[in-house]
């Protein structure tokens, strides 16, 4: 039986508990949300390289340690491969089968590159040096120390203080609650598991209806800041990084607007799962500021202690990269591959280049193949226009973390939630995000650069 929407509740100012100052819950919200923001967007010049932070740590590990660094990989290539096996989790669906697979083939093609030894294809300095070099090794540190980073800049009351303000701007823009923008940015600079994860719970307990998460799981879920980070390096734009990073947030969310009232988000069913006690969200009207402090005060007390905070999300970080590395390996081979010695995604460009002639992309036709490429790994875009113009390269750069779909993890973590969305369903907003983010990104490249 359809559950109908509550009415939602007005919360005025004397209604509201406000929490109480305390300097040492003041001085922990600041400093750990300054050294977030710090990390991660703040560019500073070290060993004649303008980057951010966790960029020049990264750097540093590889050009010092590269020992270190190939065992490190490969730890996490034989663990990744075994955990679905371990977990027994490989055989929950075919979906999970196949990437499990997958990531043993991964574990495989590791091993070849790093011990030297296997066909000859496979060492072709566009295809298993530079996924090695490029990719693996890069995205197996960012990820996890990235998380330490990223455990300061969302965990210390940043963003429910944000949430609040919100409000007014995600339900008329969005059409989603004032609370989704505590998730929407979370999955943005954080991490889309995470972020699908929250949001399959909040719609479990009745807090969002199936549209609602369905909107948040394929508008907001996109790759983390440290994902785009590697985008940003793969493509040399680590010099352009504000802006990046900024035009790729606004393009993501104004897609998403779009997105959201077109078919088929318009057409799923706006109730909540069934069996669920509906908990609409309480609005906030009067004293904003005093609402929003209460929850950042609640969000940073609700934590374990610092050095507890960090080794968790330093584990969950590590995890993740257990389960990216090989997946990338593998998929990210197999697409290489393809677009290398196929003409498969010639084919599928035929769909995007009336659009990227159009909109007088540089070399039109490489830029609606390397879009093709987005479906089935965000990273395959950026490969195949390493060498083009600084525009193709930022629109293309774009598009990569605006479509937000693919087949490598996202697509396959939204099947394993109870959010009521297909396969078919996310073909289809995939194509309209891809095609929408290059007609919005266009302009503002041409303007920037």
């Amino acid at each position: 039986m359809e559950l109908q929407r509550s009415t939602e509740v007005i919360v005025n100012e004397s209604q509201q508990t406000v929490a109480k100052f305390e300097w040492s819950i003041f001085l922990k919200m600041i400093v750990c949300s300054l050294i977030g923001i710090v990390s991660f967007f703040i560019t500073f010049e070290w060993n004649g390289k303008s980057s951010i932070l966790l960029d020049h740590l990264v750097s540093a590990l590889i050009s010092f340690t590269p020992m270190l660094v190939n065992g490190y990989v490969l730890v996490l290539l034989v663990l990744g491969a075994a955990y679905p096996f371990i977990t027994k989790t490989w055989n929950k669906s075919t979906v999970n089968t196949v990437l499990s697979l997958f990531k043993v083939v991964g574990l495989a093609v590791g091993i070849m590159l790093i011990f030297n030894f296997g066909p000859a294809f496979l060492f072709n300095p566009e295809i298993g040096p530079f996924l090695m070099e490029k990719l693996i090794k890069p995205v197996g540190l960012v990820i996890p120390i990235g998380s330490v980073f990223l455990a300061l800049l969302v965990c210390y009351g940043l963003l429910e203080f944000i949430g609040i303000f919100m409000q007014p701007i995600m339900k008329p823009i969005f059409k989603t609650p004032g609370r989704s923008a505590v998730d929407a940015v979370a999955s943005f600079v954080g991490s889309y598991s995470v972020g699908l994860m929250l949001t399959n719970r909040v719609y479990k307990e009745g807090k969002y209806t199936a549209k609602e998460a369905a909107i948040i799981a394929t508008g907001f879920s996109t790759v983390s800041a440290t994902f785009m980070l590697i985008v940003a390096k793969t493509l040399g734009l680590m010099e352009h990084w504000n802006a990046f990073f900024w035009v790729a947030l606004v393009v993501t969310f104004a897609v998403t607007a779009i997105t959201a009232r077109i078919y088929p988000l318009n057409r799923i069913k706006d109730e909540y799962a069934e069996g669920t006690t509906p908990q609409p969200e309480k609005i906030v009207k009067k004293g904003r500021f005093k609402a929003a402090w209460t929850e950042a005060v609640m969000a940073t007390k609700s934590n374990p202690s610092l050095p507890k905070n960090l080794l968790i999300h330093l584990k969950d970080g590590f995890i993740m990269a257990m389960g990216v590395i090989p997946s990338i390996l593998s998929i990210g081979l197999l697409g290489l591959l393809l677009a290398t010695y196929t003409p498969i995604f010639d084919w599928v460009a035929y769909l995007f280049a009336p659009f990227t002639y159009l909109l007088q992309i540089p070399e039109p036709m490489l830029a609606a193949k390397a879009v093709s490429l987005s479906i089935a790994e965000m990273f395959l875009p950026a490969m195949l226009v390493t060498q083009s113009a600084l525009i193709t390269k930022f629109i293309i750069a774009v598009v990569s973390i605006s479509s937000i779909l693919f087949f490598s993890a996202v697509i396959p973590v939204i099947l394993s939630t109870s959010i009521p969305l297909t396969i078919r369903q996310m073909i289809i907003i995939w194509f309209e995000r891809v095609v929408l983010t290059m007609i919005i990104v266009t302009p503002i490249a041409y303007l920037l650069f």
